[in-house]
């Protein structure tokens, strides 16, 4: 019972928490340039302005506003662009949104080629706060319990609207308790840094694959090295074993929090699926969208000089 009213007072707290935090931004404007920008690269990397990006120490990922050098400094800035340690454009297919199709959070993966923010107790507190309470996993939160309720997983919480709330507060104390556990709380810890590494274009679909799946079980330390995911997976060890305080008998056998435990294990492998590949897939459609605008244009450049 005092387990209990720990993670309500924690996920209190944190709710507020994020409201107060302020000294890091963590921009959602990568996911407009892997969209539907038509700016290329050359167009940006050929702007006069450019901001170092080890003076920008407050962002995980640095978007950068260029100012469009054919209608001057009251022009509409163009899309940022982030750029890697040495100050030049991340290529698209690099390039990790902070969400993905504009909608799904992305805070916790890393461009090829970025200079990442250093993870510590605070800032992964931050960063775990914003996934927590971000408002799209109050709607993911909303499915999964009416799915729940609806194939009555857990028979003993019942059916109907008293079903779908007794899934519901659950299962955000679950959400919650496992973002700060494996995001915050143990990674500060061990010095892990959980965050996901792309391993990016140029390798065979079957390799990068395989790595998805490896980042189960290996990360990496704050030094860059490889090691044992233990705030990973002990993260998800201890939500289902707090869990136990909160689910009703014959909802905590041991069958069932290991079948939680593989639900959680395969739901961040599809997550850490589409963090490796998107980028590719919006760079290809981006690029695709791009030929066929300029064509366009050529074609109608060449019908208005028809006489």
């Amino acid at each position: 019972m005092r387990i209990r009213f720990a993670l309500l007072s924690l996920c209190l707290a944190s709710g507020l928490s994020a409201q107060s935090v302020q000294s890091v931004v963590l921009p959602d404007a990568p996911s407009a340039v892997l969209l539907g920008s038509t700016t290329t690269d050359q167009d940006v990397s050929s702007s006069s302005e450019r901001t170092d990006v080890a003076s920008l120490s407050e962002t995980d990922q640095v978007p950068v506003q260029a100012t469009d050098p054919k209608h001057g400094d009251g022009a509409k800035p163009a899309p940022a662009q982030e750029l890697d340690a040495n100050g030049n454009v991340i290529p698209l297919d690099k390039r990790q949104p902070q969400r993905i199709l504009g909608f799904m959070p992305n805070f916790r993966s890393v461009s090829g080629g970025s200079k990442p923010h250093p993870p510590g107790w605070e800032y992964n507190f931050k960063i775990a706060t914003r996934q927590s309470f971000d408002y799209s996993s109050f709607l993911f939160l909303g499915l999964t319990s009416i799915s729940a309720e609806g194939i009555n997983s857990h028979p003993v919480l019942g059916k109907g609207v008293d079903g779908f709330y007794a899934y519901t507060w659950r299962g955000f104390l679950d959400k919650t308790d496992g973002t700060y556990l494996q995001a915050w709380l143990l990674p500060s810890l061990l010095h892990e840094d959980t965050r996901y590494y792309a391993l990016g274009k140029g390798h065979k679909v079957v390799i990068r694959a395989l790595y998805v799946i490896s980042r189960q079980g290996v990360t990496r330390t704050y030094g860059g090295s490889q090691t044992p995911n233990i705030a990973g997976l002990g993260g998800k060890v201890l939500t289902q074993v707090i869990s136990r305080y909160y689910y009703p008998a014959g909802s905590t056998d041991f069958s069932v929090l290991a079948t939680k435990f593989g639900y959680s294990a395969m739901r961040d492998i599809a997550f850490t699926s589409i963090r490796e590949f998107y980028p590719d897939i919006a760079a290809h459609y981006i690029h695709k969208h791009q030929q066929k605008a300029a064509q366009q244009a050529a074609r109608d450049a060449a019908s208005s000089a028809t006489p």
